[in-house]
């Protein structure tokens, strides 16, 4: 008998999915002994495996883990039995993998973030020109002691990569559990990436491990015809300088792939069908609630946003503020799995950058545009720019998906998934920005 195609069907998914599903219906009726039941029980999962060895002083700029974790969306409408998650500590309702930036950390509170991952995940940016170094280290699962999952960096369009630090996991290293691996990096071309973890990539990116990386122009530091100062491309006149920056990550959530996570199952990609859909990690309103407070000095951990325990690990904020005629950059990008297209209304968009290249010929023609929709495919980013209007007071504007369907929670009543607001105040009103999303 010819078994090849059967024995290529039987993928480390699949067979966690019938020995998984095997042991919980088991476990259900009480047929396990004690310690089998303690395994699969949320209360009392074992974090036990290889010890991260976080002792080594190699440089780096940048520390990021890569781990599984608890956030919120909105529990309306109830999706049974996947959402809320039924084994989801309160006031959290559903489960991720995700990175954590824990640049600075001893050891002991870099340890102490393992299950603590955070949804988006973090927002990183690098000069032009300049060497940069991330280090990722893999604690590994803590609801999940029996996936044995590596993941790696992948800098998604990055145009002058050299393989073994590309994050494919066919051709360049993949961080196993309690190991670390520096990357290296010298960015030439500026403008807004993604990145995401390319094992098991389809699962590791919808359930979580995605963010968004930009490259900053040498030209902010002057030229001989350019002012030092704040601008998206080297673009030799000045013409993409901008006051204020926000980055902002479209994403989709699909409860039965979440909960699957959890509960020792997999999933049917081919059924995919998401009911949330999310900016930096959350559903709107809460995509106006204000960023989390940073990280706690004592236990290493993130700091919830004032008044927003439940955005604990949700800690960036959606929500756009500029004074009146200042220039807003916006750098949007999607790592969901379908279409997304943002409309504006109030004000006019400028886009001058796809795919961290400026829209201009090699003749110097501007191929920049104006429009009030930008779509946006799986793995595409935008870079725009928009002028504040001139107001008197307190004006706000709304920029959402322009798709209704996705502007609930998951079918229910009242406005929910990709919206925002622009806020925008007499000029003077607010101080220079410090830092993106601030």
């Amino acid at each position: 008998m010819d078994t090849r195609g059967r024995l290529r069907t039987i993928t480390r998914r699949g067979l966690i999915k019938v020995g998984g599903g095997v042991l919980l219906s088991v476990a259900g009726l009480g047929l396990l002994p004690a310690p089998a039941r303690a395994l699969l029980s949320p209360a009392s999962v074992s974090d036990a495996g290889p010890e991260l060895d976080l002792q080594a002083t190699d440089a780096h700029d940048a520390h990021l883990i890569g781990t599984d974790g608890w956030v919120y969306i909105p529990e309306e409408p109830e999706i049974p039995p996947y959402h809320p998650d039924p084994w989801a500590p309160p006031p959290f309702t559903g489960y991720i993998f995700g990175l954590r930036d824990v640049t600075g950390l001893t050891p002991e509170q870099v340890l102490n973030q393992k299950g603590k991952a955070q949804l988006t995940s973090p927002l990183l940016w690098i000069d032009e020109g300049a060497e940069y170094r991330l280090k990722l280290s893999n604690p590994g699962l803590v609801m999940r002691p029996d996936l044995v999952d590596a993941h790696t960096f992948h800098f998604h369009g990055f145009r002058n990569q050299t393989p073994i630090f590309d994050g494919e996991p066919m051709s360049s290293i993949a961080v196993p559990i309690g190991r670390s691996f520096t990357y290296l990096y010298r960015p030439l071309h500026p403008g807004t990436y993604i990145y995401h973890c390319h094992f098991e990539d389809t699962e590791h990116v919808h359930l979580g491990m995605t963010g968004i990386v930009f490259v900053r122009p040498t030209q902010n530091q002057g030229t001989d015809i350019v002012a030092p100062g704040k601008y998206v491309y080297n673009d030799g006149d000045g013409s993409t300088a901008y006051d204020r920056e926000f980055a902002i990550l479209l994403t989709e959530w699909w409860t039965e792939a979440h909960w699957a996570g959890a509960h020792v199952q997999a999933s049917d990609w081919t059924e995919y069908r998401p009911e949330f859909f999310l900016m930096n990690g959350r559903a709107y309103p809460d995509t106006l609630a204000p960023n989390g407070e940073g990280t706690d000095p004592i236990t290493g951990d993130l700091i919830e946003p004032a008044g927003y325990p439940r955005l604990q690990y949700q800690p960036m904020s959606s929500l756009i503020q500029a004074n009146a005629g200042e220039r807003i950059l916006l750098r949007l990008a999607n790592l969901g799995f379908q279409l997304q297209t943002l409309t504006l209304r109030g004000a006019r968009m400028r886009v001058v950058g796809k795919d961290a290249a400026h829209l201009r010929g090699r003749d110097g023609t501007d191929l920049t545009y104006e429009t009030d929709v930008v779509s946006l495919a799986p793995g595409e980013s935008a870079d725009v720019i928009i002028t504040a209007p001139d107001v008197n007071a307190s004006t706000t504007l709304l920029l959402h998906n322009r798709n209704y369907a996705r502007l609930t929670n998951g079918g229910a009543a009242g406005l929910g998934g990709q919206l925002t607001e622009i806020r925008v105040y007499p000029a003077g009103t607010l101080p220079p920005q410090t830092s993106p999303n601030a």
